[in-house]
Parts: C-alpha cells; sequence; structure tokens
C-alpha cells in the first residue's frame, strides 16, 4: 500500500502529492462560446485572453487554458485524447452549492456517481469536452481491509446532496479547488501503463473493467485511462478539437527521473526551461513542470 499523505480533517491534501495535475489545455473552435461556458457553468475566472486564447482559472493560477481555430475538425469521442478534466472542490457542501447553480442554470448533467472514495457530477462542455466535478471522501473510507483502494460506480442521490448547499449560493470556484485529475481515453490499458506506471513513475492505484487508475502519494488517481469508446484507436489526429495538453507539476528530483526513464527507453521527449515534454503513444502530450 502507498505511503499516505496526512491532510486536515483525514481528507488527502492532494497538494503535497509527488506527482499532481496543475493545467489542462484544450484547442476549440468556438473560442467565445467556450470562455462563457467555463466561467459561467464553473465559476472560473478569466486570468488572461487575447483573440486566440483565454487562460481561466482561481485567482492568478491557471487551470484551463483555450485555443481557439475555427478551421479545427469536430471532436471525435471515439479517438484517443480526453475523457473528462475532473474539478475537485474542497468540500460537500461546495458540490451541493454547485448542483443547485447547475439545476438554476438549466444545465445538463450526463450523471451522478458515488465512486466510494469521492462523489461526482457529469457533463460535457459545448463543444464535447467530458467534466467531472467531484468532492473526496475522507481517506479513512478508501481503503479494504487488505489495504487497496476501493472504487466503484454506485448512483449519487442529489437530493440528500442538496441539502448539504444550506443557505449559501455557488459563489465561483473555491480558492481551495483545483484540478484533481484528467481521465484520457487511450488505445491499450497495457500499453497505457507502460508509459503511465513505467516512464511517468505513476502506481497503478486501482483498475477497472477496461481502464486503469494511476496515483501519486497515495491519492486515487491523478490521472487515469480506459478504452470504453476508445478500444485500438491510433494517434490522434493534430488538426482536431479536444485535448491539446496535461501539465504536471512535480519536484526536480522526481522530473529527472522521468528524463533518465525516458532515456532509457529511447522515448522521443523535448527538455524545456520549465521542465519536460512526453507524448503517450496516441499522442496525448504530457508536460512536467518543476
Amino acid at each position: 500500500m502507498p505511503a499516505e499523505i496526512s491532510a486536515p480533517a483525514a481528507y488527502f491534501d492532494i497538494t503535497k502529492a509527488p506527482l499532481r495535475i496543475s493545467a489542462v489545455r484544450l484547442k476549440v473552435r468556438d473560442l467565445a462560446r467556450m470562455r462563457g461556458f467555463y466561467h459561467s457553468i464553473l465559476g472560473l475566472q478569466v486570468i488572461a485572453e487575447d483573440a486566440q486564447q483565454v487562460t481561466l482559472g482561481i485567482g492568478e493560477t491557471p487551470l484551463l487554458l483555450l485555443s481557439g481555430d475555427p478551421a479545427l475538425s469536430p471532436n471525435d469521442p471515439q479517438q484517443a485524447g480526453l475523457f473528462h478534466t475532473a474539478f475537485l472542490l474542497p468540500a460537500r457542501a461546495d458540490l451541493a452549492r454547485w448542483l443547485a447553480h447547475a439545476i438554476q442554470l438549466g444545465q445538463r448533467l450526463q450523471g451522478a456517481s458515488d465512486h466510494l472514495v469521492s462523489e461526482a457530477l457529469y457533463l460535457a462542455d459545448p463543444e464535447g469536452n467530458g467534466i467531472e466535478i467531484y468532492t473526496d471522501r475522507p481517506l479513512a473510507v478508501w481503503h479494504d481491509a487488505a489495504g487497496n483502494i476501493r472504487m466503484a460506480t454506485e448512483p449519487l442521490d442529489l437530493q440528500a446532496l442538496l441539502v448539504e448547499a444550506g443557505d449559501t449560493a455557488w459563489a465561483g470556484f473555491p480558492q481551495d479547488g483545483c484540478i484533481g485529475h484528467v481521465h484520457l481515453q487511450v488505445g491499450n490499458t497495457e500499453k497505457a501503463d507502460r508509459f503511465y506506471r513505467d516512464i511517468i513513475g505513476l502506481e497503478i492505484a486501482a483498475t477497472y473493467p477496461g481502464a486503469r487508475f494511476y496515483g501519486s502519494g497515495g491519492y486515487h488517481h491523478q490521472l487515469a485511462g480506459n478504452i470504453w469508446n476508445s478500444r485500438g484507436t491510433g494517434q490522434r489526429p493534430s488538426g482536431m478539437a479536444g485535448l491539446e495538453a496535461v501539465e504536471i507539476t512535480l519536484n526536480a528530483a522526481e522530473l529527472a527521473q522521468i528524463k533518465t526513464r525516458a532515456q532509457a527507453a529511447k522515448m522521443p521527449h523535448s527538455a524545456h526551461s520549465e521542465g519536460l515534454t512526453l507524448h503517450d503513444r496516441w499522442g496525448t502530450e504530457i508536460t512536467l513542470k518543476a
């Protein structure tokens, strides 16, 4: 069992994990519409923008970068790339307030699940990019008697969740929120293991039919890969809207180890001033920043 990271109130402190998601970059066809969606529905703040790109996040911390190009082909849900970006809220009450906000705006949900380690709501943006809004359960309930992380997909009681909102309205994405994980579509889970486990250095925290969940520092997953829609797919076409890159923050020692493993495996990679960029075998860019 991986070493656990202590956190106040027995909740996992994802900011202390050795590897953590810092931002996601999407290529979009309608930049203005997508900017409006993430600002109004998710409550992300616009940090910077010009005619080609919008950066959204919390305060001065970027979480989502949108690059606009009307010439892109529409996202194909059977290609490798993004299954969903998962935005982690600090408390169950925040999830309840976001749900009430979504209902008020008439935002359609695609699902609502109790995953044992977390409670999650699912939707998609106007161009079909999957989104998860979730909150973690206390760390103490994550494991079975043998110390393995238990995950499942069970119905979530939305009425019971809404009670948690109280009289406080959603006021935008919380200051302590972040991107908790990114779930990818891949063509083969064993080949995904050879990149995300063997090169990036993440642990297989849990498995599910057709999916792997990769964690760092004892978290249930910072990254995941599934073949539910994309079994056997090849490289994602470069001119297609959707996922452009996942940015991961880590310390310098971890970065050096990943570079050494990539060199030993003769895997193409590029070093830059902030860190290292690699691509999985389906073309998904992983940018590592120390």
